[in-house]
C-alpha cells in the first residue's frame, strides 16, 4: 500500500483515501510510495505505461526532466535532513505527472514532502497537479540553497581566518567541505538542467511559468554558488599547502647552511682525531685553544663566502 494517497479537490481542500485507482472523482490524485513497498510494481504495471513505470522504479536516479505522452517524468533531489547521513547525500524523489494523477517514490523520507502533505492536511493543498510539482521543487530548492548558503559562511570564516593571520593552522573542517561542495554540485548540475526543462513546458495543465522559470534561476545561482565555493575552498587549501611548503623549505634552507659551515669544521676534527702519530700540537698546552680560534676563523670565513654569493 502507499504510505497515503490524497484526493485534492480544485479548491485545495483534501480527502483521504484507500482507493487505488490512478484518478478520483475530480481534482487530482496524489500516491506517496515507497520504493521498497512490494505492491509498487504490480501498482505501476498495472495503471502506468511501461516507461514512466520503469521509471519509478529505478534503484539509482538522476535529475530528469521528460515528457512522455500527456505526462511528466520528473526526478529531483533534495538534501538528506535524515539523522543517518549528512546533508551531501541527498534524496531523491521520483515523479510521475498528468493533469489527473501525482504519483512520488522515494526511498528515505524527505522533508519537503512530508512539508507539503502538512499544508495538504491543513486544507490549502496545491489547487492542481502542476502547482503541486511546482511546490514540492520549491521547497527542495529552498533546502538545498540553505544548505549551500551554510556552506558559504563558513567559507567566509576560514578565509576571515587566513585575513587575520596567514599562519593559521589547516582547518581540520577544510576537506569534508571540499567533499560537500562536490558532492552537492554533483547532483545540482543536473538538477539545474532538470529545472530548466521544467521550466520550458506547459506539462501538466495550469503551470505557473513565471514561478517555473524563477525555480530554474534560483537552480542556477546555487550552482554557481557551488563553482564559486570550490573555488574558494582550493584556494583556502593552496594557501595553506603553500605556507607549509613555505616553511618546510626555510627549515631545509638553514640546516642547509649549518651543514655547509660545519662542513670543514667536520673536516678537521675528524683529522685530529685519528689515532696516529706526528700530530702537530700533541705536546704544545696552547695547541687546544690555537685549533678551537682557528676553527672560528674557518667558520667565519665560511658565513662570509656563502654571503658574498649571496647563499644567504
Amino acid at each position: 500500500m502507499p504510505l497515503y494517497i490524497y484526493d485534492i479537490a480544485p479548491d485545495g481542500t483534501s480527502t483521504p483515501t484507500t482507493d487505488t485507482a490512478p484518478t478520483g472523482a475530480r481534482g487530482y490524485r496524489w500516491f506517496h510510495y515507497d520504493l521498497k513497498d512490494p505492491a509498487l510494481p504490480h501498482w505501476a504495471q498495472t495503471h502506468l505505461h511501461p516507461i514512466p513505470a520503469g521509471a519509478l522504479m529505478q534503484t539509482e536516479t538522476r535529475p530528469r526532466c521528460d515528457v512522455h505522452e500527456d505526462g511528466l517524468m520528473l526526478n529531483l533531489r533534495g538534501v538528506n535532513l535524515n539523522l543517518e547521513g549528512p546533508a551531501d547525500q541527498m534524496v531523491a524523489v521520483r515523479m510521475w505527472v498528468t493533469d489527473q494523477t501525482v504519483v512520488t517514490v522515494r526511498v528515505r523520507r524527505v522533508f519537503a514532502i512530508e512539508d507539503l502533505r502538512q499544508q495538504i492536511e491543513a486544507g490549502a493543498a496545491p489547487t492542481t497537479s502542476a502547482a503541486f510539482v511546482e511546490a514540492l521543487a520549491s521547497r527542495l530548492t529552498a533546502r538545498v540553497q540553505t544548505t549551500v548558503f551554510e556552506l558559504a559562511d563558513q567559507t567566509d570564516a576560514l578565509e576571515d581566518a587566513i585575513h587575520d593571520d596567514e599562519n593559521a593552522p589547516l582547518p581540520d573542517t577544510l576537506a569534508s567541505m571540499r567533499r560537500t561542495a562536490i558532492r552537492l554540485r554533483r547532483y545540482l548540475g543536473p538538477q539545474r538542467d532538470a529545472l530548466m526543462a521544467l521550466a520550458a513546458t506547459d506539462i501538466p495543465a495550469g503551470s505557473n511559468p513565471q514561478h517555473r522559470r524563477e525555480l530554474a534561476n534560483l537552480a542556477m545561482l546555487t550552482v554557481e554558488e557551488l563553482d564559486g565555493l570550490q573555488g574558494r575552498l582550493t584556494a583556502i587549501h593552496d594557501h595553506h599547502a603553500s605556507k607549509a611548503a613555505q616553511a618546510q623549505n626555510r627549515n631545509s634552507y638553514i640546516l642547509s647552511i649549518v651543514a655547509a659551515t660545519f662542513l670543514p669544521l667536520g673536516f678537521i676534527t675528524g683529522l685530529f682525531g685519528v689515532n696516529v702519530g706526528g700530530l702537530p700540537g700533541v705536546d704544545t698546552p696552547a695547541a687546544f685553544a690555537i685549533l678551537c680560534v682557528s676553527m672560528g676563523v674557518i667558520s667565519g670565513v665560511a658565513l662570509g663566502v656563502m654571503r658574498w654569493l649571496k647563499w644567504i
